[in-house]
């Protein structure tokens, strides 16, 4: 790819295009975001709507109460920790490849490619996750609003395509207002959060009392028959609840991924980004301890295998109970449309790189400054990867939907660990941004690390006794196909790697004439 000269004295660049000339890449993405549109992103992309209603079962079923009331705060707790170290990294190098470019530049072009992989296939099942979550609660919605609409897999599925296509189209012609919907989005979360929570306060005759709302146990999962005292409850079972929380703040990369597109990057990104966590990590423990308060009837809960809309339908009248499905159903359509573009924007920048096969098709955009053809690509992989979910699963719980969910955490969360770990390793070598941790990052990046190595392990776990090889009523469809899909891309890309990308992958490919004054090999400025 030839470079392109640095502007002259006639064609002047602002500060943000100069630094991305620096880190290598002339300006090709509009950059027309604000500072609270790069936020709302990221808020959009966690979506308390979203991950707190559709994955409310995994905790449920996995501890009960007590993984949500406790669990949330302390996992949301170590989240806000990978958050900081991240956007120390995305103020020093605020680009669209983000996580990925970030590993190359301070590691080894391997480093890069593991990296922007683990992060694409991430960043293309939360996608997924988020659209299928979609459908699902407008399926519910659609069969409380109309007696002739049945509500079945087959039509979950359906409305999972359209709404995935709705949000390509979306991204490909609202460039114009795109930013615009992210604000939007802000609101409509902030706002129907609000209402959810008054409608589950007010209207329900009764309330949970605070002795099961902090203290209740469950072990609905099927390993160690109930127990809720034993080790199998608290080394295997509980952290199987955490899922729900370290699902649903994620995605926050997405901060990084559309820096080249925010004015003021270096700053903005980077508070975007902690953030869009924090308010998050607020917000969705107060809707959530509203589910558990209103959670009255128990025996409703289980038998709809832990599903949240089982809560407001035995709690809530009919009318309250279709406006909170709606409010959910339109801020996971909001969600899906942010991460459709975060996921567009990393496979458009990892393409620019030359990583991605076909990637002269991916790396272009159009005169609009939009990356069409990777839109169109990584929404197509996201419905590939969601096919098992046609699938019905004998467990009685969404199987394939908290496998893509744990493809989701587990392809991110990695991608997140590798430059963390290289920050480390530079220690005082690393040329800050103007948003730094300062001698703090030795102590978050460490906690960081364990933090994700530790769930890296959990969530490749089958979820069920069914999904296990050997056991009695093993089945397939069953199976938490997690590592399989996260393992089989590592696998595939390390042959590759080995085989050809080593020999002409080289890490970020520069496109403009400007050289950096700050390298992560020279010594910080004194502060």
């Amino acid at each position: 790819m030839p470079t392109t000269p640095a502007p002259t004295a006639e064609q002047p660049m602002d500060d943000d295009a100069r630094r991305l000339a620096e880190l290598g890449y002339k300006q090709e993405l509009r950059r027309k975001w604000s500072g609270f549109s790069n936020f709302a992103i990221s808020f959009s992309i966690i979506s308390i709507l979203a991950g707190c209603f559709t994955t409310f079962g995994q905790a449920w079923n996995n501890g009960g109460p007590v993984a949500i009331s406790w669990g949330w705060p302390l996992i949301s707790l170590f989240i806000l920790i990978i958050g900081f170290c991240m956007a120390e990294l995305v103020s020093a190098y605020p680009t669209a490849g983000g996580i990925y470019w970030w590993a190359a530049t301070m590691g080894r072009p391997v480093h890069g490619w593991f990296t922007g992989w683990l992060n694409l296939i991430g960043l293309v099942a939360v996608t997924a996750s988020v659209d299928y979550g979609c459908a699902t609660f407008l399926n519910l919605t659609l069969s409380a609003l109309f007696d002739g609409w049945a509500g079945t897999l087959r039509q979950a599925f359906g409305l999972f395509v359209v709404i995935l296509v709705l949000h390509g189209l979306i991204n490909i012609f609202g460039h114009r207002i795109i930013d615009v919907l992210q604000n939007v989005s802000v609101w409509w979360h902030v706002a129907g959060a609000a209402v959810v929570v008054a409608i589950l306060v007010l209207v329900p005759d009764n309330h949970q009392s605070f002795q099961f709302v902090f203290t209740e146990r469950f072990n609905n999962s099927g390993f160690g028959d109930g127990d809720v005292g034993g080790l199998t409850f608290w080394f295997y079972v509980l952290p199987l609840g955490f899922l729900l929380t370290q699902y649903t703040i994620t995605g926050f990369d997405a901060c990084a991924h559309v820096s080249e597109e925010t004015r003021g990057a270096s700053q903005a990104a980077a508070r975007g980004l902690w953030q869009s966590i924090f308010y998050s990590a607020v917000g969705g423990w107060i809707l959530l301890l509203a589910f558990l308060f209103a959670a009255t009837d128990v025996e409703a809960v289980n038998a709809a295998g832990g599903f949240s809309g089982a809560i407001f339908e035995s709690a809530l009248t009919p009318v309250f109970f279709k406006i909170v499905i709606i409010i959910s159903t339109i801020g996971q359509f909001f969600c899906g449309m942010s991460c459709v573009t975060s996921m567009s924007r990393m496979a458009y920048a990892f393409s620019r790189d030359r990583a991605v096969p076909g990637w002269r098709l991916w790396s272009t955009v159009d005169r609009n400054g939009t990356p069409v053809k990777a839109i169109i690509g990584a929404t197509l992989a996201g419905l590939v990867l969601t096919l098992p979910a046609l699938y019905e699963s004998s467990a009685g719980i969404p199987v394939a939907f908290y496998a893509v969910v744990s493809v989701a955490v587990l392809g991110l969360y990695l991608s997140f660990l590798i430059p963390i770990a290289l920050r480390l390793r530079l220690g005082d070598r690393f040329t800050p941004g103007p948003w730094t941790l300062g001698r703090k990052y030795k102590l978050l990046g460490w906690i960081a690390v364990v933090e994700i190595a530790v769930i890296a392990v959990y969530f490749v776990l089958p979820i069920v006794p069914a999904g296990v090889p050997g056991n009695d009523g093993f089945t397939w469809s069953a199976v938490n196909y997690a590592p399989l899909a996260v393992g089989g891309v590592l696998l595939v890309v390390a042959v590759w790697w080995y085989a050809s990308a080593r020999t002409w992958f080289t890490g970020p490919v520069r496109t403009v004439d400007v050289p950096s004054p700050r390298t992560p090999a020279e010594p910080p400025e004194r502060r």
